[in-house]
C-alpha cells in the first residue's frame, strides 16, 4: 500500500445511540480515555453503581438528533451539560464545563462489549464494596 492509499482510507469509528435511534454520535474507534465514575450523581443518572465514559476529542466526533439538557453542577463547582434523546430519555453526550476540548460520551450508548476497559476509577470513597475494576485501572479520589 502506497502512502497515499493509506492517507484515503476511512478511519475505524464506533457509533453511540439512544435507545430508540434518534440521538447518535459517531466517535472515532479509540477514545482519549474510559473512565468509571462512583459520585452519587453518576449512580442515580445511571441507575446503576457507577458511570463509565469515553471521553473524545470535541472536534472528532458528529452528533445526529435532537436532545434536551440537563445542567448540574459537580462536585469539584463545574457544570456539566447531559444531552439526552426526548423521545426515550437516554443520555447520548455530556460536556463538562473544565473539558470543552472533550466530548463524554457513556460506554453503555456504544452496546458493545468489546470496548476498551476504563483506565481510571473515581470516587473511590463511594465504590460499592463488590465491584471490581481491572487491576491497571489508576484510582483517584
Amino acid at each position: 500500500m502506497t502512502p497515499t492509499q493509506y492517507n484515503h482510507m476511512p478511519t475505524p469509528t464506533r457509533t453511540a445511540s439512544c435507545s430508540c435511534g434518534q440521538l447518535t454520535v459517531q466517535a472515532p474507534r479509540d477514545p482519549v480515555r474510559v473512565t468509571v465514575c462512583h459520585c452519587l450523581a453518576c449512580q442515580r443518572r445511571t441507575g446503576s453503581v457507577f458511570g463509565a465514559q469515553a471521553r473524545f476529542a470535541a472536534q472528532s466526533v458528529q452528533i445526529r438528533g435532537t436532545s434536551n439538557v440537563f445542567v448540574r453542577i459537580g462536585d469539584s463547582g463545574g457544570k456539566i451539560a447531559y444531552h439526552f434523546c426526548p423521545t426515550c430519555g437516554t443520555t447520548v453526550h455530556y460536556a463538562l464545563e473544565g473539558e470543552p476540548q472533550l466530548v463524554a460520551i457513556p460506554v453503555g450508548a456504544f452496546a458493545n462489549p468489546e470496548f476498551p476497559p476504563p483506565g481510571r476509577s473515581l470516587y473511590e470513597q463511594r465504590v460499592h464494596g463488590w465491584v471490581r475494576l481491572p487491576s491497571n485501572v489508576e484510582y483517584i479520589g
